[in-house]
């Protein structure tokens, strides 16, 4: 019989399986009528996997394509198609010459068609900021952003104002070509104009909301940036085709379903989980502590969210909102027998770290302070991924090739 972190990991593992972006890619053309010239344009942290797909389904109607996607996740050549590493989550003069490269030669192509394939990280990764914003503007107000505790919906309405491909402006650039995109949604709620930060698909963001998003997390721009924020994305698009090939709310059924494979009742709690990490770590030790045999849910049980924390950075240690909702709940559930949680991004990636997440127990925190390790003063500090590696209870995976949220499982037995 497999422990129960056993379980957990094996769910997770199984879940990530089913929300690889190949098979999805490959279905969704199955349908899709692309002629003349087509050019193929990949962005994001699955930009590879999914390109490589598209490539081998159609062939040479792909008359040229570009990939930008996160370092090390190129795998390979794909004959045609250019490969393009740059930064993430913040960009970097990689990310903005990637960009430049793909739109230089998509006007020199004029093909008939665009393939847009659109996965998480695209937001960072395709990206050419708009005349009077700089690379370090760019840095800085993402990196300020990042660490504000914003949500991504507020973060990309800042993000698409200070760009030339974002909030629908790509799309417009190329308004006389057809855009197909291909969307591995990373985005709560699957909202189009936030995944990526919209850049083939109309704007529902305003400058208003740019600017109050600014204000909220009291962050301070010189007036030149102010300005550049009051000027209007596209709110129509008449050039674009859009369809979600993927999403966390498919991976929370899947994970359901392999939890019932082992023999646990499994119920999905939200898909569009968005609160501070440490206070979700917390809220599901509550819901391990409960006693359920009189409740509609009776144990063994699967607890499945999907969705993304948030972490305000307030010290100076190393994690990500995985690793910190993780080591939250270890110390909250500290003495609980038969309780497990795994948290992951599915990306295979959990902040600045080579940690896809964690996988605790009831036992965590006390393994923790036998090896010397305080996980209060941890968390204090934003330093999970050091409590979680003396521990040993860091998932590493290494990129998945999708990415689409957060997976998180709480097992009651």
């Amino acid at each position: 019989m497999n422990t129960i972190k056993e379980d957990a990991r094996y769910i997770i593992e199984r879940s990530i399986e089913t929300v690889l972006p190949e098979k999805a890619v490959f279905n969704s053309l199955e349908s899709l009528h692309l002629p003349g010239k087509t050019f193929l344009l990949a962005i994001g942290k699955a930009a590879w996997r999914m390109a490589k797909a598209a490539r081998e389904k159609l062939g040479q109607s792909i008359t040229a394509g570009v990939i930008i996607t996160k370092y090390g996740h190129v795998e390979g050549d794909i004959p045609g198609i250019d490969s393009f590493e740059a930064g993430h989550p913040l960009p970097d003069e990689n990310t903005i010459a990637a960009t430049t490269k793909a739109l230089e030669m998509i006007n020199a192509i004029n093909p008939d068609s665009i393939l847009f394939l659109i996965s998480g990280g695209g937001s960072a990764l395709f990206e050419k900021p708009v005349e009077g914003v700089t690379l370090d503007d760019l840095v800085d107000i993402n990196n300020r952003l990042l660490r504000s505790g914003a949500n991504i919906v507020e973060i990309n309405a800042v993000r698409k104002r200070l760009s030339v491909v974002k909030g629908g402006r790509f799309a417009k650039m190329f308004a006389q070509t057809t855009i197909h995109s291909l969307v591995l949604s990373d985005v709560l709620g699957d909202r189009l104009d936030s995944i990526a930060s919209g850049p083939a698909y109309p704007d529902s963001s305003t400058c208003e909301d740019a600017l109050s998003t600014i204000d909220r997390y009291g962050l301070v721009l010189r007036p030149e940036l102010r300005e550049i924020l009051k000027i209007e994305t596209p709110h129509l698009l008449s050039n674009v085709q859009t369809r979600i090939i993927g999403s966390v709310g498919r991976a929370c059924e899947a994970a359901g379903v392999f939890a019932k494979e082992l023999g646990y009742e499994p119920m999905i709690l939200t898909t569009t989980l968005d609160c501070e990490a440490r206070d979700a770590g917390s809220f599901l030790a509550a819901i391990a502590r409960e006693e359920v045999y009189d409740r509609p849910l009776k144990r063994p049980c699967a607890i499945i969210l999907g969705g993304e924390t948030v972490v305000p950075v307030r010290g100076t240690g190393l994690g990500g909102r995985n690793q910190e909702l993780a080591l939250s709940f270890a110390i909250a559930s500290n003495g609980l027998d038969n309780v497990a949680l795994a948290s992951v991004g599915t990306d295979g990636t959990d902040g600045p770290t080579d940690a896809a997440g964690a996988i605790v127990d009831g036992g965590s925190a006390r393994e923790m302070i036998e090896r010397g390790v305080d996980p209060h003063i941890y968390l204090l500090d934003n330093d999970s991924y050091h409590a979680l590696e003396m521990s040993g209870e860091l998932l590493k995976t290494g990129p998945t090739g999708t990415n689409v949220n957060d997976l998180v499982v709480l097992l009651c037995r």
